[in-house]
């Protein structure tokens, strides 16, 4: 805290009034998010006082802060949330689950469809879910659309499709379907989706029998396997509530520093578990707690009901989640927190080493990195170049804040025509400095290149004419293109012991900045794989492209038609162009050829 005399000026004038405040680095990076019922006691308590040792690693990084008052704790609930998103400041706790929960989607259209989706933004649709895993989801919204003629196409054709002739669509793009028959199968998925499926069973059991006494084997064999797909689909589990309510239940753990977060679903009489989080602790439990579910539900629709533990004031909460919040002091329910918070506790003491020495190297590895540098280090810019032959060339940027990966700020760039890797550095670190010089962003305090001298020599033409002083570093690699040492800006060799934590870090570096560049290459490449030259003759689309191809089959027959066998199927200024573009010197090599 290089700047106290700065931040005891401010303490004074803070207002005894509810808001957040935001803590900074010295490079004025937003490192902590808090709110308050009273600004003045909430903020001045992390300068008085004793405190533990993570608490002290944060007050050992703020220089200064801000605040903003608002006009009740409701509204700096609120507020600190978008903040938290906004900034994602490395002290706080933050919904970053590895990967969203997968549901069953059923739009409100006139013809509604089934989609398997993570996102749940769509007010104009029914969710059904959470699912543990994608392969449950997609069983369970195949078995729906075997027993539900609902449409399978995303969007209605001119005609009826496969599936209306295997029973399983109406044929909504060619009949019309009575509003009441789409009505009643929306009905029928919601008793599904809540295990009420005795009535499905019973007929398709007695189908099963008709079609065996009709010695219809296949027909009764299929019947008999959607018997089978719905006992496995609607398997009960150990918790079963009868009221068959959706519920999420939420308890937490904390011990030596840390916090583990652990989250119960139970949709349609099914348990889902799942960890969600464990992670340091720089403030109270409760105020971690709460936060973590308000920025949970903030991806995720709510249930009919939350149950809570007895030992937090979740009044907040009520004011601001629209669903029903119950603290259970007896019976099924407070069993069901119990069991949530033996679980955290379980999860905690399992991973609490591997957590807390994964913070540790952390650390260990961006302090041997800033006493290389000499400088504090908080941002890291990496660039790595891809190209085959000098085609696709693209250059992926990827950021790390305080040794973690930052992807909200990654950054994807398609290049010019290749001339040289050293061109390609030169254009990207141009791009890059320009914008942000233009929109007067935050530059990193370190940026490092994929590669040797030359690398490093191309970048530091374009920081010296942007007048930009930015570190600047080459990760050097052996004979096997591992990372093996730095070098710096001077072509001076900065070795890293293998061992270390920086070796690991920057080891992880090269593979994340390469695997974002050459995904990105894969992309245009594949795109550009299935391109055909239709795509390049204005006037036609995805649906006269289609045309095009069921009318002719090939290439090769559509380059054997007249304009006038052409204009069938498009309009004729556009059959001409197509002529004239197959029949160009440079289309008749490939005209040979059996593709479109």
């Amino acid at each position: 805290m290089a700047n106290m005399a700065n931040i005891e000026d401010k303490l004074k004038i803070l207002p005894a009034l509810p808001g957040c405040y935001l803590m900074k680095n010295k490079a004025g990076d937003i490192i902590y998010v808090g709110k308050a019922k009273k600004l003045k006691n909430r903020v001045r308590q992390y300068f008085v006082g004793a405190h533990d040792f993570k608490t002290q690693r944060l007050v050992a990084n703020i220089d200064d802060f801000e605040f903003i008052v608002t006009g009740s704790e409701k509204e700096a609930l609120l507020l600190e949330i978008n903040l938290i998103k906004k900034h994602t400041p490395p002290y706080n706790i933050m919904f970053m689950d590895d990967k969203s929960y997968p549901y069953i989607k059923l739009t409100k259209e006139k013809a509604p469809i089934l989609k398997v989706v993570r996102n749940t933004k769509d007010k104009q649709a029914e969710y059904f879910g959470p699912f543990p895993d994608s392969s449950a989801a997609w069983d369970t919204m195949r078995l729906l659309n075997q027993l539900y003629p609902l449409r399978k196409c995303a969007r209605l054709a001119k005609k009826e499709c496969l599936y209306y002739h295997m029973h399983q669509c109406l044929a909504p793009c060619v009949k019309e379907v009575d509003d009441a028959t789409y009505q009643q199968m929306r009905a029928d998925i919601r008793k599904f989706m809540k295990g009420d499926v005795k009535a499905i069973l019973d007929q398709l059991q007695v189908e099963m029998e008709e079609a065996s006494a009709q010695l219809q084997f296949e027909k009764a064999k299929e019947k008999h396997e959607l018997i089978q797909a719905i006992a496995h689909v609607t398997a009960k589990q150990q918790i079963d509530f009868k009221d068959r309510k959706d519920r999420d239940v939420f308890g937490c753990y904390t011990d030596k520093g840390y916090i583990s977060i652990q989250g119960f679903f139970l949709r349609g009489g099914k348990l889902l578990e799942r960890t969600l989080h464990i992670t340091p602790l720089y403030e109270e439990e409760e105020e971690a707690f709460l936060s973590f579910i308000l920025q949970y539900y903030e991806q995720h629709p709510l249930p009919q009901e939350i149950l809570l533990p007895q030992t937090y004031d979740i009044s907040l909460l009520n004011d601001t989640l629209d669903t029903k919040l119950l603290q259970p002091l007896r019976g099924d329910k407070l069993k069901l927190v119990e069991m949530v918070i033996a679980n955290a506790k379980n999860v905690h003491e399992q991973k609490f080493e591997l957590a807390e020495r994964k913070v540790s190297r952390r650390e260990e590895a961006m302090q041997e990195l800033s006493r290389l540098f000499q400088k504090d280090l908080h941002r890291i810019e990496i660039f790595d170049n891809s190209h085959i032959s000098g085609a696709f060339n693209v250059s992926g940027m990827v950021v790390y804040k305080d040794g973690e990966p930052s992807k909200q700020d990654y950054r994807l760039y398609k290049l010019g025509t290749y001339i040289s890797d050293l061109d390609s550095m030169k254009e990207v670190v141009y791009r890059r400095y320009t914008r942000l010089l233009k929109e007067k962003g935050r530059f990193p305090d370190l940026l490092i290149v994929d590669g040797g001298w030359q690398q490093i020599e191309a970048a530091k033409e374009i920081l010296k004419a942007l007048e930009l002083s930015i570190p600047l570093c080459g990760l050097v690699k052996d004979d096997h293109h591992q990372t093996s040492a730095l070098m710096d800006q001077d072509g001076q060799i900065m070795p890293v012991d293998r061992a270390s934590s920086l070796f690991f870090l920057l080891t992880q570096m090269q593979d994340e900045v390469h695997r974002f560049a050459i995904s990105y290459h894969r992309k245009l490449r594949d795109k550009a794989m299935t391109k055909s030259f239709l795509d390049d003759i204005e006037g036609i689309g995805a649906v006269r492209k289609k045309a095009i191809w069921r009318h002719f089959k090939s290439r090769k027959r559509l380059a054997q038609a007249s304009v006038e066998e052409i204009a069938q199927v498009v309009p004729k200024a556009i059959a001409q162009s197509i002529y004239d573009q197959l029949h160009s010197p440079n289309q008749n090599e490939a005209n040979a050829y059996d593709k479109l």
